[in-house]
Parts: structure tokens; sequence; C-alpha cells
């Protein structure tokens, strides 16, 4: 039960964070990037969802306050500074965790709404590849940009996106649409619908595990 196990906070890094080591010596890495308005505390409770005895977990904090939470960017049509700063804070961060404490390859980049929105702006541009890019309840700020900037090599790694048909916040179809502008330029994304609103759900959370299974 993560609930009992030291909880540590990662001071080397540029981002305040919860930190969840593994329960076996482990490269392995999951990273969490929160919603507008929420906190690292907000997925205090995904680790021990997970259940996965090797994998260590990095819950950030995105650098701006909002209204007693915090954000990755500013509201539309705001957001680009805000994207530029938070993508460069995160390859700082892991160029730091990757150079010798964990392994790209074996790590997984997770972020909801907002923090779904790093995981394409950020992680299709960087230079290293994770094991699994999981997006949930977001948007891409600009897919034709992603796909003039990104790095190339990213196209063959394994993207998982998730909406809500119901989402009030980010319109499905607006989602669904710029995901498809990315499938038919060669990217391998796995796109899936729920049947909810802007959250994440527990059959979507047993989607997510055996995904995350599988590529381990």
């Amino acid at each position: 039960m993560y609930g009992v196990m030291m909880v540590l906070h990662k001071k080397d890094i540029a981002l305040n964070n919860i930190f969840y080591p593994s329960k076996k010596p482990s490269k392995k890495l999951m990273t969490v990037l929160h919603g507008r308005g929420d906190s690292s505390k907000g997925f205090t409770w995904l680790p021990q969802f997970m259940d996965m005895d090797e994998m260590n977990y990095l819950l950030l904090d995105a650098p701006y306050e909002y209204f007693g939470g915090n954000s990755w960017y500013d509201l539309p049509p705001n957001q680009l500074i805000g994207i530029a700063h938070s993508s460069s804070l995160l390859a700082d961060i892991f160029d730091e965790l990757f150079e010798e404490e964990f392994d790209a390859s074996e790590s997984f980049l997770f972020g909801f709404s907002q923090g779904s929105l790093l995981t394409f702006e950020f992680g299709a541009r960087y230079e290293k590849q994770f094991s699994g890019y999981m997006a949930i309840s977001g948007y891409i700020y600009d897919p034709e940009l992603l796909l003039k900037e990104m790095n190339p090599k990213l196209k063959d790694a394994n993207w998982l996106c998730t909406h809500g048909r119901e989402d009030e916040v980010l319109p499905y179809d607006v989602s669904k649409a710029q995901v498809e502008t990315l499938q038919s330029n060669g990217f391998n994304i796995t796109f899936k619908s729920y049947d909810k609103t802007h959250t994440i759900i527990e059959d979507e959370l047993e989607m997510l595990k055996r995904w995350v299974g599988d590529k381990l």
C-alpha cells in the first residue's frame, strides 16, 4: 500500500513535487502532469491504483499559481508563453533525471487536461523517447506546428489519448479531430472515447493500467 510508504520530494529539480519510490529497485518512472487548478496532491491516489512494484512515481506541480492550485499555462488565447516555459522546465528536469537515475525508455508521461496538452507539446519535441505517453482529456495547441517541430523518431512511439464524449470543458470533437490530424500524418496514437465529462473514470483507469502493463 502506497499510503503507508515513504513519500519523498525531489529537492534538486525545478518544480515542487511528490515522489513515490518503487518497492523494488528500478529505473522505471511515471511522471504525472495535473490539470489547471490542481496540484501534485490531486494524483496521490494513482501509485496505489497502478500497483506496480517496479514503478517510481513523480507527481509534479505546475509552475504558475491558479486559484489555490497550479497551472501550466494561461487561459486562451495566451497559452503559448506558459506552454514554452513549462516545456523548458520539463526538459531540464528530465535531462537531469535521465542522466543516471532513471531510464527514458522504461518511463511514462501521464497528463490530464492541461497536463495532457504538455504531454503532446513537450513530449513530442523532447529528444528522448519514453516507453509510453498518456494524454487524458486534453487538446493540442497547434497540431500542424507540432508535426513540423516534433522529434520525428517519436511518431512511432506508444501514444494513448482518451477523451469524454460529454466533456464540458474541452470539446470532444475538437480533440478527436486534432488527434486524427496527427494520426493521418503517421503518429502511432491509440484514441479511446468514453461516456464521461471532464474527469477520469474507473473503466478508463483500468484500461490505462493494462496499457502500461503491456508496455512494461
